[in-house]
């Protein structure tokens, strides 16, 4: 059995990121294809593995599933002793509805805050609109950690398909100096300190820069 899993750069693609960290948690044996992003050729090379025309991709023994949740959902089944979803299922129908805020909102805080893993502002000035979406994500990290958290260091006790959806976000909030409350920052540490993560973006902050996605200092 072959599976492949396709992204776009590492340092620049949130969605890939969810799919590639949840991969790797997982424990999925797999090939990887890094496409990197903004080059003429760019769709085109990732319209060879899917005509969406989009990463992140996951090919599994001859199956195609595109989309980072449907990836995560996909893995959920493949990999259940990864228990991506929490086993009670009031707080699975939760994990799930947070996995879908992250995947349809946010548009502020994507469009503001571009991520970038190797880069470091001091004093960024974030507008009204990425604020209240900052404000909305701490929100959910505090009712997530007080209700079913507490069993570990993540929202919902340990690592689960949820974190995965949300590190790109922790990514950010460390690129741009985001102040945050004692639980929410106790959160990016865990996540920023989880194996699968740390490996993401250590091989992010080692791929070639592309200017377009720079912000300036």
């Amino acid at each position: 059995m072959t599976t492949t899993l396709i992204v776009g750069s590492k340092n620049y693609s949130s969605w890939s990121m969810r799919a590639g960290v949840a991969v790797t948690h997982a424990g999925l044996a797999h090939d990887e294809v890094v496409i990197p992003l903004g080059q003429e050729d760019t769709r085109e090379r990732i319209m060879h593995f899917s005509p969406a025309g989009l990463v992140p991709v996951l090919i599994d023994d001859g199956t195609t599933v595109w989309d980072s949740l449907a990836i995560l959902e996909f893995l959920a089944e493949r990999c259940p002793d990864a228990h991506l979803w929490p086993a009670e299922p009031g707080a699975r129908a939760v994990a799930r509805s947070l996995c879908a805020e992250m995947h349809a909102g946010f548009a502020a805080l994507r469009r503001e805050l571009p991520m970038n893993c190797r880069r470091r502002y001091r004093n960024f000035q974030i507008g009204a609109d990425a604020a209240k979406d900052i404000a909305r994500i701490c929100q959910v990290w505090r009712d997530a950690r007080n209700t079913s958290g507490r069993s570990g260091d993540f929202l919902f006790g340990s690592f689960s398909a949820v974190d995965a959806m949300y590190a790109p976000v922790v990514s950010r909030f460390a690129t741009y100096g985001v102040e945050l409350d004692s639980v929410a920052g106790h959160y990016v540490e865990a996540v920023l300190d989880c194996p699968a993560v740390r490996q993401w973006i250590e091989e992010g902050e080692h791929e070639p820069v592309i200017e377009r996605y720079e912000l300036p200092d």
